[in-house]
């Protein structure tokens, strides 16, 4: 099993919330087996998101995806996320 752990900025939750909602298909496609996603405390525009997946490899995969790299545009996020991957 492996696990991507995302940290990034948003410009707008709400709206980060309705695009992350809307990709549900493309993280099945992506091999995502469990997700969750959590707004940090005291500044709920900065979200940290944990999805599962049988492999490094294809959580790497998943995160090279273009169409991935587009909803993260459209849902608002500010500069690079940070995405680290564990096993």
């Amino acid at each position: 099993m492996a696990l991507s752990v995302v940290t990034h900025k948003v410009a707008d939750f709400g709206a980060w919330h309705d695009v992350y909602k809307s990709v549900a298909d493309l993280q099945a496609a992506g091999g995502v087996t469990q997700e969750s996603f959590h707004r940090k405390a005291d500044d709920p525009d900065t979200v940290l998101v944990l999805h599962y997946f049988d492999s490094v490899e294809k959580a790497q995969a998943f995160f090279a995806n273009p169409e991935l790299q587009e909803a993260m545009k459209r849902g608002g996020v500010i500069g690079e996320p940070r995405i680290e991957f564990y096993e």
